[in-house]
């Protein structure tokens, strides 16, 4: 799945250091007023820009970002990876859409963060962390890392599901479905999880195969 999975745990690393930075700065008293200072000023230049042909792609890609969109996908991906016994890769997907989807509930109750007020679509839930994207960036990196073959081609297709899971999180700010530090919260979590899983279990079995003996 990885060229280098050392390279992969200290790429993920940074990426849940960035999601639990965000978390402290929102949580902790003398620098939630900054975040909310951000949060605030992101919101009101969506409503001076809100028009109705982007409510309506915004609309659209908080669709693709949906449950409706993402469990399909995974399912028939991990359907896929086990009809080809590539077990290494099923698992790292499989950990990571776990792992993701207990962390939502979890963090969404410990933080309990009100939505913005005027949401253009129906919410439920806590705001912090953004579902939405955490979902899609599991589900779009992590899509590509065990269904591409590593080269040039699937690097080009990495930026895609980060240019897409980035767009859509944008598209749930613009439609005051969550304050833009959940989303960023939410892609980084996201995204750590589903580079973490292939790079931890390559890691565990490289550790393996070398303590194994040699005939």
């Amino acid at each position: 799945m990885l060229v280098d999975n050392r390279r992969g745990l200290v790429v993920s690393g940074c990426l849940l250091a960035g999601a639990v930075l965000v978390s402290v700065l929102y949580l902790l008293p003398a620098t939630r007023p900054a975040v909310q200072a951000v949060d605030d000023a992101v919101e009101r230049f969506a409503l001076a820009i809100e028009n109705r042909p982007t409510t309506v792609v915004a609309v659209g890609l908080s669709w693709l970002g949906s449950a409706v969109v993402n469990w399909p996908l995974r399912v028939a991906a991990l359907v896929l990876l086990a009809w080809r016994r590539h077990w290494l890769r099923l698992a790292a997907f499989g950990l990571a859409v776990l792992s993701s989807e207990l962390l939502i509930g979890v963090v969404k109750s410990a933080v309990d963060r009100p939505r913005p007020s005027g949401s253009l679509i129906a919410t439920t839930g806590a705001a912090f962390p953004s579902g939405h994207a955490i979902a899609t960036a599991v589900t779009a990196v992590g899509l590509v890392l065990v269904l591409a073959p590593p080269g040039r081609q699937r690097w080009r297709w990495e930026l895609r599901a980060v240019e897409f899971t980035a767009v859509m999180a944008l598209s749930r700010v613009y439609l005051r479905a969550h304050w833009l530090s959940d989303t960023l919260a939410g892609a980084l979590l996201g995204a750590g999880l589903a580079l973490g899983w292939p790079a931890l279990l390559m890691a565990l079995r490289h550790r393996r195969d070398a303590r194994a003996p040699t005939a």
